[in-house]
């Protein structure tokens, strides 16, 4: 099945200029690693790139342009984020570039709990003193999500079940945005568990009458 839901345009631009952060760039590969549309939208853009790179004029060298690189050598070399497309059939959960920061084991990896149904499991990517979090979330099937808003921007990936909230249906691939206007309720499908990879640049934000009380407590 084809992905239904897509990341803004932006995102893929920003993907494509290699300008998106660590954690932004894997949530994006793996969406295109699952998303033959995106992947095809990404090509474009870089292709536009391309040509605007050949018919930009050569810049002045300053003369001491080889003595700066020179001194750069040592310096360390990210590790860039590139998306493969999946391989195999419906059963392969995790898709590169995902399983090689986790993985294809998902018994493996070292879950914690949230909340009744609710386990989450951080992901060792970019700053991690920065405010910018790449997460996995285990939702076991038919629980609900508190009502929450959120203080910055979520991305979610879904890489196996479901969820549903307000704006739709997300499946296998698909990718849903959320912000400080986003006041939702994700309720994960009955008849599996939903695992997303979530990608959070600040906490989110309780909104039930009762269970924002916890808001000084959320940490994730």
């Amino acid at each position: 099945m084809m992905p239904a839901h897509h990341p803004p345009e932006e995102l893929l631009l920003d993907y494509a200029a290699g300008s998106a952060d660590e954690p932004t760039a894997l949530m994006l590969a793996t969406h295109l690693a699952l998303c033959p549309e995106c992947r095809d939208a990404v090509a474009r853009f870089e292709s536009v790139g391309g040509a605007m790179l050949e018919s930009i004029e050569p810049a002045t060298v300053p003369p001491d342009a080889l003595d700066s690189l020179l001194a750069r050598l040592d310096e360390p070399v990210p590790t860039p984020v590139t998306c493969s497309p999946a391989v195999g059939g419906p059963a392969t959960r995790i898709p590169e570039p995902l399983r090689g920061y986790i993985g294809n084991d998902l018994e493996a990896i070292h879950w914690k709990r949230v909340m009744r149904g609710v386990e989450q499991a951080e992901i060792s990517v970019g700053d991690p003193c920065g405010p910018i979090k790449a997460r996995l979330m285990r939702i076991r099937p038919g629980i609900r999500i508190p009502r929450h808003t959120h203080a910055g921007t979520e991305l979610t990936l879904v890489l196996s079940g479901g969820f549903t909230d307000g704006a739709g249906h997300y499946r296998r691939g698909d990718l849903s945005l959320s912000d400080e206007e986003i006041d939702h309720s994700p309720v994960a499908d009955n008849d599996e568990e939903c695992i997303c990879l979530t990608v959070t640049d600040a906490p989110l934000r309780l909104t039930g009458p009762l269970m924002r009380l916890l808001n000084p407590f959320v940490k994730f």
